[in-house]
């Protein structure tokens, strides 16, 4: 794809949309108005939505020969959160709600991306469609839906430009990946979406991160780096839900009906995202394949382990703090029950067998699993009880405690392996 990036002369683009940007200055009521405004257009009186996203397509268009951008990349970015909105907006007229916007935006952002780049590639005469591509589109539809959902509209230059350099990063680790892959990999990252919607084990920002997050698992990883990763949400999930109204009761519940959100997802899979991607180029780092899989699994150890000690553990009384032994009121950050550490060294336990079976991990690798996932809920705990709330929240110390099992599976596996 970075053939592409030079093929074409990006002043066009410009030209476009400081067009689109001078004649939507000009528009503050009637038709075009309605269908193209949010509510925060509407209360300003003008389409400051659509200024901003065409303001900040020019700019974007510039850099494409600066940057050296895959020009593929860039049109993929354009067409899958514009065209989003408008799935999000047509469908939200016809039946309101967040699901139905939602799928609005993907099904229509993921269309328009896809075809986008078939159309591009047919004017500078290169192949038709690839697997690249589609899955391409296909991040760049969720992703946008992503950050749609958690960002305000107008914040189109952090929208636009992150999903640029991310749909770059991945449109250069997939160029061999097959269309059989890619095909499955949205297929069953859908479903995972539907699932955890039907449950409602996840938030509508935390089912699209859920989402994202597993199709980039099976392309760049495979389905067995997906099946331990689906481990986590799917157990996880459970966990909160189990005794739900006790938990509330003790004000240990996880709050929305226990439905995570984009930062609780995040937070637990964040580290283990950066492993993948690490992974996916650990031809071009110095870093070997094994440690980098060793690392996604125990950062996954620590993210169940953590959640069972907590979702368990809270059902019961006489929590102590881990720094001082001292005896807490449930809840208290960083606080454990041994019911609670037996539920999360049976979590890293589960993510340990399973990784042995679906990823490249012998035997003697379940011991190393299980010890990252034992150092990174000790970390939680240690900080739970001396930073948490004071210096950074709850989503900060999960990434700082998975993180911690990723970096210690990768050690361990050095030293023990």
């Amino acid at each position: 794809m970075g053939s592409l990036s030079v093929a074409y002369s990006p002043w066009g683009a410009v030209a476009f949309f400081l067009a689109v940007a001078l004649v939507a200055a000009t528009i503050t009521d009637g038709a075009v108005f309605d269908a193209l405004s949010t509510p925060v257009d509407v209360e300003d009186g003008r389409l400051r939505t659509v200024i901003s996203f065409a303001l900040t397509g020019g700019a974007l268009a510039a850099l494409v020969p600066a940057i050296d951008l895959p020009s593929q990349v860039y049109v993929a970015t354009m067409l899958a959160v514009g065209f989003g909105d408008l799935g999000r907006r047509g469908v939200d007229a016809i039946r309101p709600g967040p699901v139905p916007r939602t799928a609005g935006f993907v099904f229509l952002g993921g269309a328009a991306a896809i075809f986008g780049q078939v159309l591009f590639a047919i004017a500078v005469g290169e192949p038709v469609l690839t697997p690249s591509m589609l899955f391409v589109g296909a991040s760049g539809a969720f992703l946008g839906a992503l950050l749609r959902s958690i960002l305000f509209a107008r914040n189109d230059p952090l929208v636009l430009g992150f999903m640029t350099v991310l749909l770059w990063l991945l449109a250069s680790l997939s160029t061999g990946v097959g269309w059989e892959t890619v095909a499955i990999a949205i297929g069953i990252s859908m479903l995972f979406g539907a699932l955890s919607i039907a449950m409602e084990t996840a938030s509508i920002p935390g089912m699209l991160t859920g989402v994202f997050l597993s199709l980039l698992a099976v392309v760049l990883g495979g389905f067995g780096w997906f099946a331990v990763l689906m481990a986590f949400f799917g157990i996880g999930g459970l966990s909160t839900k189990y005794q739900y109204e006790a938990k509330v009761k003790r004000g240990v519940a996880e709050p929305n009906e226990g439905a995570r959100g984009t930062g609780n997802v995040l937070g637990n899979s964040l580290a283990s995202l950066v492993a993948l991607l690490l992974f996916a180029s650990h031809a071009h780092i110095p870093v070997p394949g094994a440690v980098l899989v060793y690392a996604f699994a125990g950062s996954v150890a620590t993210a169940l382990a953590d959640t069972l000690s907590s979702e368990i553990g809270g059902l019961y009384d006489r929590p102590r703090l881990l720094t001082t032994l001292e005896t807490v009121e449930p809840g208290t950050d960083g606080a454990i029950t041994w019911q609670g550490e037996l539920a999360g060294i049976a979590g890293a336990t589960v993510i340990a067998l399973l990784a042995v079976y679906a990823l490249p991990i012998p035997q003697v690798g379940i011991a190393v699993v299980i010890g990252a996932g034992l150092v990174g809920m000790t970390v939680d705990s240690i900080a739970g009880a001396t930073i948490e709330g004071t210096y950074i929240g709850n989503q900060a110390v999960n990434f700082l405690a998975t993180s911690s099992g990723g970096v210690a599976g990768g050690l361990l596996s050095v030293l023990v392996v």
